[in-house]
């Protein structure tokens, strides 16, 4: 049997113990272990397993993985993601469909302390649709604005996807950091947008809620001014040359730590709970990252991606229609897989031919990540809208997946502009990093 012929029975394979639910990194470790033991020895593959698991375990680069997971488990531990959200709904929830407009603006700010779109998903659904449900808001709207909303958290920066992309592919997690900006303030306004549409043609969909007054409104942003504080310390300390991400992680759990025990909001025992949360949350990271780089040499040993290469030249698309086709490929593998699991499934196929077709990997990797964004909400798993579901138990799963359609088409729209104006992705890290 040829190495490709291996290659593409270990990708098999693979999905088929994905398919039984077998946990993702013990599916790939299987799979990379026993692939490089066959096309090159078991001496290989333990020397493989032992030198990348050090390599992982020392890099300083992960270090951001625990902090930033820390800081938003903090945040919300101590109510920030609460202050962000009435903020928001004090400013604009006198508008018709402004809770729901709030609602994604308090998904943005807490995307920025967590990195996690589950989290920003479950956070804001506790948060937000009780408030939507005493103003009659529409069900489909207020669970298709949480799930959709909670995917900026992994767009907006830090988002522990674009760390993740960078390890697996030796970029620098400043410039991704950067590089997400723009593209997650711009689909933020686009979600805006939308409700704003579907407000104006179904007015019942999204009621106003009460007016606030000057008192009000000044009191509600101060309250928020802790969490605006973190954002510009982390994301303008980045832009601003002052830390690099991993200081910047470091400054950001910091700052949410003093202000939760100056507050008296955080107690050790929450403090406690939200580090275990981190440490567990990141064992399980770099779990995935160590199986995944056993995968890669396999791939490499198997001549996998050499042979897609070839497979996508012969089809003659060009740079641009082999970008949309790989694209595609992640949209449809997103009905079925988890985002994260996704990375670390493809990528050891896709960035090689991205970078002999002479594509920005910082570009690539911001159109991957709203593309796996997009998969958080696609039917039949969509991540996203189970964890909605498990907040409001009595909406129909359904209703959620309508609820959501609009925000997938803004999404597309979105992948499309970016496609075709690069500079959206590239201005901040090119003019930070030159």
């Amino acid at each position: 049997m040829s190495a490709s012929m291996i290659g593409m029975l270990g990708i098999l394979i693979m999905f088929i113990l994905l398919v039984l639910r077998v946990p993702v990194a013990f599916a790939m470790f299987a799979v990379g272990f026993a692939g490089i033991t066959i096309l090159d020895s078991s001496r290989s593959a333990f020397s493989l397993l032992a030198s990348e698991s050090f390599t992982l375990a020392s890099s300083p680069e992960l270090v951001v993985i625990p902090l930033f997971i820390l800081m938003g488990n903090v945040a919300s531990a101590t109510g920030m993601s609460q202050r962000l959200y009435d903020a928001a709904y004090a400013i604009i929830g006198q508008f018709r469909g402004g809770l729901a407009s709030a609602t994604v603006i308090g998904c943005g700010g807490f995307a920025a302390l967590s990195g996690s779109s589950v989290a920003s998903a479950l956070t804001m659904g506790k948060v937000a649709l009780g408030q939507m449900d005493r103003f009659n808001y529409s069900k489909r709207l207020s669970t298709g604005v949480v799930a959709a909303g909670g995917t900026l958290g992994i767009l907006i920066p830090p988002s522990t996807g674009f760390v993740i992309y960078a390890i697996l592919t030796e970029q620098s997690i400043g410039r991704l950091f950067l590089a997400g900006v723009l593209p997650g303030i711009m689909l933020l306004l686009l979600f805006i947008v939308m409700i704003m549409v579907i407000c104006y043609f179904k007015p019942d969909f999204g009621p106003a809620g009460p007016k606030t007054n000057l008192r009000e409104k000044s009191k509600a942003i101060l309250g928020a001014g802790p969490i605006v504080m973190v954002i510009l310390l982390t994301i303008g300390g980045i832009y601003g040359g002052l830390f690099s991400p991993v200081e910047a992680a470091a400054v950001g759990a910091g700052f949410v730590i003093l202000v939760g025990f100056a507050g008296r909001t955080l107690s050790l025992r929450m403090l406690w709970q939200a580090a275990r949360e981190a440490v567990v949350t990141t064992a399980t990271v770099m779990l995935i990252l160590i199986a995944a780089h056993m995968i890669n040499p396999f791939m490499a040993l198997s001549h996998i991606p050499t042979a897609v290469g070839e497979f996508l030249s012969m089809l003659d698309l060009g740079v641009i229609g082999t970008l949309i086709l790989i694209l595609m490929i992640y949209l449809v593998l997103g009905c079925f897989l988890e985002g994260f699991a996704m990375l670390v499934l493809t990528l050891p196929i896709f960035f090689p031919i991205i970078m002999q077709l002479g594509i920005d990997p910082i570009w690539f990797g911001v159109l991957t990540v709203l593309t796996l964004e997009m998969g958080l909400i696609s039917p039949p798993v969509g991540i996203n809208v189970f964890i909605v579901k498990s907040v409001a138990p009595k909406v129909e799963l359904g209703d959620i997946f309508r609820g959501v359609l609009p925000f997938w088409l803004m999404m597309v729209l979105a992948v499309a502009l970016l496609l075709a104006f690069p500079q959206i992705v590239l201005i901040l890290p090119n003019t930070m990093f030159g």
